[in-house]
């Protein structure tokens, strides 16, 4: 069983003494820093012009990544300091180390903050666009030059396993990048395996892969570090740090929620068909009268979005501690909200958005041009890339190259490396900025 004392570590990259909980400075604890690191980064200003679900937008209210990433976040510390006020009760050791519920309320919120910061632009159609250029595309050619794992690694790029990749890569003069404590990376890492066997199981942490190959090792230590329980299975494998599923539940929560919401105010989702569905999930908390007093649809929206975010919020909260044991264990093979009395109602309102809002024209439309962008992009970088190795660079060569940050251009060795060091870069641009991009290499320097 994983025991709570190892998993709050407040161990750094490169630590080589323990950092100790009483020893903190509490008016910016260890894992308040993290927050503040993340919010600091260039990985995660990038999240402003990427789209959430509306690609694009021109209205002001529609949701992006950054400011999903920042309601996803208040909803984690939340969920952290309702869980931690429990967790202290039931364990007085952890409250005469030094730590309070606060401690996990700064841990959830730093790991939900930065939860898509690996993801890359037009959405999730994004990370396909990546893996069908290196399984179907002229990446394809790659294939025999690299391991299994490698190969899987780009075929199914992951959001995830990039996201850890920004967080701890390291680079000239920046040893284990941001340099965030393991408990938040722990939190982070919702799925803690490599990427093959590819859903060896039916369990939640088997769905998708969380690291590279290239941060192999990173992820070894941070593993080891926490004690995170080793999974009996081929292949690097764990169970998931017991945050990483209030972390996953805030941003089910979210996105649930949200989107729909979002869907509603742009009249993708007829107004009453909608709020008869989110009434069902708030029937017992809802003020009538407060209610029919509200006169628009955006306050009326907003007003059922409140109630229905604290209704799942309190779901995930017990949830998560009637089944503790389960989760230390690692036998808890769901996410909370699989588990709780409205998932149909939950399931209802995902229907809805997936046929009202994430397959409408507009969407479709954006992900049909990410797809022929993300290619483009790649092949050209790519290709430069690997030509500059072989002494084969032309002069176009070095110019796309130039285009490039020089983090991006360190001279590496493995075709892996190479590749996956220009698939980071693709997947780290705004929406915005690869579009302006693509029209240069295009020849449209309009």
């Amino acid at each position: 069983m994983m025991n709570w004392e190892q998993l709050l570590s407040l161990k750094r990259f490169g630590d080589t003494q323990k950092r100790e909980r009483a020893q903190q400075d509490e008016t910016r604890l260890g894992f308040e820093v993290d927050f503040d690191r993340i919010i600091f980064s260039s990985a995660f200003r990038s999240l402003q012009d990427k789209t959430q679900v509306i690609p694009l937008s021109k209205t002001d209210f529609v949701h992006t990544r950054l400011t999903h990433s920042l309601e996803v976040s208040v909803v984690g510390r939340t969920l952290g300091r309702r869980v931690g006020k429990e967790l202290l009760e039931r364990h007085p050791n952890l409250k005469e180390l030094g730590y309070t519920f606060n401690d996990f309320g700064a841990i959830v919120a730093a790991a939900s903050v930065m939860h898509d910061i690996g993801n890359p632009p037009f959405g999730h159609s994004g990370e396909k666009a990546i893996g069908e250029y290196f399984k179907t595309g002229k990446g394809l050619q790659y294939k025999d030059q690299l391991t299994d794992l490698e190969y899987q690694d780009l075929i199914d790029f992951e959001g995830n396993a990039n996201g850890f990749k920004i967080l701890t890569e390291n680079r000239e003069g920046i040893q284990g990048g941001l340099r965030l404590s393991y408990a938040t990376l722990g939190a982070f890492l919702k799925y803690p395996k490599e990427s093959l066997p590819k859903k060896p199981t039916k369990h939640i942490v088997d769905k998708k892969y969380g690291f590279f190959q290239s941060e192999k090792d990173a992820f070894l230590d941070v593993a080891q570090d926490l004690g995170l329980l080793k999974k009996e299975s081929e292949g690097v494998s764990y169970y998931r740090h017991p945050l990483a599923y209030l972390v996953e539940a805030a941003d089910d929560i979210c996105y649930t929620i949200i989107d729909f919401e979002d869907g509603i105010n742009l009249g993708l989702i007829e107004e009453d068909y909608a709020l008869e569905y989110m009434i069902k999930l708030v029937k017992d908390t809802i003020d009538s009268k407060k209610y029919h007093s509200l006169q628009h649809t955006k306050d009326r929206v907003s007003y059922l979005r409140a109630l229905a975010i604290g209704v799942l919020i309190n779901e995930a909260v017990a949830i998560f501690l009637d089944n503790e044991e389960a989760i230390l264990n690692g036998t808890f093979d769901k996410g909370l909200l699989d588990k709780c009395k409205y998932e149909a109602q939950i399931n209802d309102i995902i229907k809805i958005s997936v046929d009202k809002i994430y397959r409408s024209k507009e969407v479709i439309e954006k992900e049909v041009a990410g797809y022929k962008i993300i290619a483009d992009l790649l092949d050209v970088f790519v290709t430069a890339s690997n030509n500059k190795f072989d002494n084969k660079q032309s002069n176009y060569d070095k110019l796309v190259l130039n285009l490039i940050p020089q983090e991006y251009q360190q001279d590496k060795a493995s075709l892996y490396d190479r590749i996956m060091q220009i698939s980071s870069y693709v997947a780290g641009l705004s929406d915005g900025y690869a579009i302006r991009l693509h029209r240069k290499i295009m020849g449209n320097i309009s």
